[in-house]
């Protein structure tokens, strides 16, 4: 299914070449603040010494996914994943700019949003350009981490391109808690991977601005059994086993029908009944409790942490296999 014909024989980024056994760090340069200070993308490539698949793992498209930039950052600084075969590109911290504001977007555009990009457009549209330019030509496939936004916390989740058969085998081998087709988003970094034959799968886990310590140990082993099956990182390396994956063939989020202070009765990842009770909306003074059911058989894939809500809030993400 994965040509052979891997592109890590010599890999180019902004006019630097990285040959087999070859580790280098390479700063993008993106803009500069009011102040002067150069904003730069740290691109760090680690190319085996035998060919093999060129792999980018990419954190902090969103800048207040904190979570996605501390599992990559753990991969980085730990010796034991020492890449022998193929290559791994890997950015910590895409959005530099949303990360320093505690934003999701860069200057109130969501760099997620602005693909294919432009060099001379907007910050978001530039970032989008020299990631795409600079960085996915030299990959055949990609993992690009993700978390809830809003107070929502995604369980440890893959997504992948319905259309893509190489997407579902990455996501059948990351073997994450759960996976599901997800559709193309015009202008997102996968539909744009998509156009140009790169499979892209979708980590998700957690959520915005907190980090959670069970969504990173399952980012980081999924990556891991992807990078041992193309016999990347050594044999030795302990990887913990997962059941198999839940697929999940339908979802809806569960919302708010009233206003009120939010509490749950179940936890993220649990599996409900229908008609069972997930959680209550009470008012202020204690005279109303509106009781939230399930409406089928299925699994909570993710859940909202905010305790104040209003009517149409999301509050449970469920899933049914």
């Amino acid at each position: 299914m994965f040509k052979q014909n891997f592109k890590n024989q010599e890999v180019i980024i902004r006019g630097q070449k990285i040959g087999l056994g070859e580790s280098k760090l390479i700063k993008i340069p993106i803009d500069r603040l009011p102040t002067g200070t150069l904003i730069e993308i740290p691109v760090y490539v680690f190319n085996g010494k035998e060919a093999g698949p060129t792999v980018l793992l990419q954190g902090g498209l969103h800048g207040d996914e904190t979570n996605s930039v501390e599992l990559v950052r753990r991969m980085l600084i730990d010796k034991n994943y020492k890449i022998y075969r193929g290559c791994v590109i890997v950015v910590p911290l895409l959005n530099v700019f949303g990360f320093l504001s505690f934003s999701r977007d860069m200057h109130g555009k969501d760099v997620n949003r602005s693909f294919p990009g432009s060099k001379k457009g907007s910050l978001a549209s530039r970032m989008a350009y020299y990631l795409m330019k600079e960085l996915t030509e030299n990959v055949d496939f990609g993992i690009d981490y993700h978390t809830g936004g809003e107070q929502r916390s995604n369980f440890p989740q893959i997504r992948y391109t319905p259309q893509d058969d190489k997407a579902k085998k990455l996501a059948e081998i990351f073997n994450a808690p759960f996976v599901f087709e997800s559709s193309l988003i015009s202008k997102s970094f996968r539909n744009e991977c998509f156009k140009h034959g790169i499979p892209i799968i979708v980590y998700e886990g957690g959520e915005s601005l907190r980090l959670n310590e069970n969504a990173i140990q399952e980012g980081i082993n999924g990556t891991l059994r992807i990078l041992r099956y193309f016999n990347m990182i050594h044999e030795n390396v302990v990887i913990p086993e997962n059941p198999i994956s839940i697929k999940i063939n339908s979802r809806r989020w569960i919302r708010a029908k009233v206003a009120g202070i939010f509490n749950t009765s179940v936890k993220n990842g649990e599996q409900v009944k229908k008609g069972e009770v997930i959680g209550h909306i009470m008012d202020t003074y204690g005279e109303t409790n509106f009781a939230i059911k399930s409406p089928y058989d299925g699994y909570i894939i993710a859940r909202n942490n905010f305790p104040i809500v209003n009517m149409g809030d999301p509050l449970f993400h469920l899933g049914s296999s």
